[in-house]
């Protein structure tokens, strides 16, 4: 599984998901909504890098 940051330095972590907007562990990055929002800014999808 990957792991995404944000240009504000967030983290996704797709083995543990997102508790906070009800993202599953093991949801790929891919698959989450177009309207996920990093948590600690509020950037959309498009502000993730592949790390």
């Amino acid at each position: 599984m990957a792991k995404y940051q944000c240009m504000c330095g967030w983290i996704y972590d797709e083995n543990e998901g997102e508790p906070s907007q009800n993202i599953s562990p093991g949801t790929k990055f891919e698959d989450l909504p177009e309207t996920f929002q990093c948590p600690q800014c509020g950037l959309g999808k498009n502000a993730f890098r592949k790390i």
